[in-house]
This record gives C-alpha cells, structure tokens and sequence, in this order.
C-alpha cells in the first residue's frame, strides 16, 4: 500500500454519475449533455468493503450529477457503508428524479433503509431555475417521514450575506420548506459558473475549484461514474491494487 500518500485516508467519494434533471448555469461540471453513465454498484460495493479492510473510514458521500436518477446503485453504496460501520453517510442531491408520490415515497424509505442519515437537499435560485419545486418538497417530506436528518444546502453567490438578485431568489425559495439550513456553500469560478457568472467574479479571476486535493497526501478516495480512480480504474484493476501501487507522479 501506498502509505506515504494514503495516511491520512478517512472518506470516500463516489459520483455516481454526472446525468442530471437540472441545467444549472452555476454547475461546475458544465452542462451535463448526453450524460447516461453510473458508477455499477456491484463493484462500487466491493470497493468500498475494501477499503474498510485497510482504513478507517469516517464518512462516505454520494453525489452526482443527479445519483437518484440510479437510486438502487445509491443504496448498494450505503448499505455496504452501513455494513461496515462507516459514521457518516451523507448523500447530496437536488431531490427531483420523478413527479411520481409512489416512486419519490419508495426511494426515500429505500434511503432510510439503506443507511442514509445525513441528506443535504440542494435547493436555491440555480437549481429552481430548471427544477420544478412541489416534487422536491413532497421529496423532503418522505425523507423526514423516513426518519432520514435532512438539510438544505444552497449555492450562494459572492457570499452568503451578499444581496445580488440570485441571492435574494435562493432565501424566498428556502423560505418555501421548514427545513434546517446548512452552510451549503459559495460557488466558485469553475465550468457554467465562470461561464455565466464571471461579472460576479472579478476581471482577472481564473479559473479554480477548492475541492482538489493534494495528490502528496490523499484524504479522500473518489469515483468517477466511469470508475476511475486514484489514476486506476476499478473496472480494469482491483481497488487495493490502486491504492498499493497509486503513485502522484509529482
């Protein structure tokens, strides 16, 4: 194993795939066109079995893309988090897969039922701009009736006390659940951001995303929907294989 730049291992990511029901001008991912693959949850769950064999693993994400699109590849990954006793599961998503009460009601007591106990709902100007909002707050109501802790994670633009147009539209929409608020967070200039929101950027802002981690000191291990990983791919290549001969190349 890679120990040198594996110490300080305790997450794991997956983005289960990069399709999603919205359009939103702030994603950092672009625009989401012709997006149809999912990470397989068979090997997804093995990965994770894995890793817990070598590290102690804190909390485990899922997130896309919109990853309730494939909702029993959700819960294959939590449920192997459960098994292993991983803390935290928290999965991310912007609640709208389906306009159907009976499918929304089965995927959030799916969700219960996997593991699931921390659901960060992404709702805010951006998203609503594309996403209709009565299917995403019945959404919020099955994952409370669910028992599943639930809270709102808004997209702020400048800042969060800022008062430019989307921020104003982000607090009347959240206004519209009796939700917890968490600190959701500030979009920063990378994809559809810099794209359709430079003006609020700067002139000689560049280009940049603050989740990149040092390649010299891993701390979370993370999917791509294609299963690459770490350099790797788990498709191709066992994922202890990876992590034993994963290598920054710095």
């Amino acid at each position: 194993m890679s120990r040198e730049y594996l110490l300080n291992v305790n997450r794991i990511e997956f983005t289960v795939t990069m399709a999603c029901t919205g359009r939103c001008k702030h994603c950092s991912e672009g625009d989401h066109t012709l997006c149809r693959e999912h990470i397989d949850p068979k090997i997804a769950a093995s990965s994770v079995k894995k890793i817990c064999e070598v590290f102690k693993i804190k909390s485990l994400m899922t997130f896309g893309g919109e990853p309730l699109l494939f909702p029993e590849t959700v819960m294959a990954i939590h449920s192997t988090a459960k098994e292993m006793e991983i803390p935290q599961r928290q999965l991310i998503t912007n609640g709208f897969f389906s306009k159907e009460e009976s499918k929304i009601r089965s995927v959030a007591e799916g969700l219960s039922e996997s593991g699931v106990n921390d659901l960060l709902l992404s709702a805010d100007a951006f998203h609503q701009e594309t996403i209709p909002l009565e299917p995403v707050k019945l959404f919020a109501e099955c994952v409370l009736e669910a028992g599943i802790p639930i809270e709102l994670s808004p997209a702020w633009l400048v800042s969060r006390e800022d008062d430019n147009p989307y921020n104003v539209r982000t607090r009347e929409i959240l206004s519209e659940f009796d939700l917890p608020v968490g600190q959701g967070n500030i979009i920063f200039p990378y994809g559809n951001a810099l794209k359709n929101l430079r003006e609020y950027f700067g002139e000689d802002v560049k280009e940049f995303s603050p989740y990149e981690e040092d390649p010299k000191d891993i701390r979370t291990i993370s999917f791509s929907p294609n299963g690459d990983v770490l350099g790797g791919n788990v498709y191709e290549t066992d994922i202890l294989e990876i992590l034993r001969t994963y290598d920054p190349g710095i």
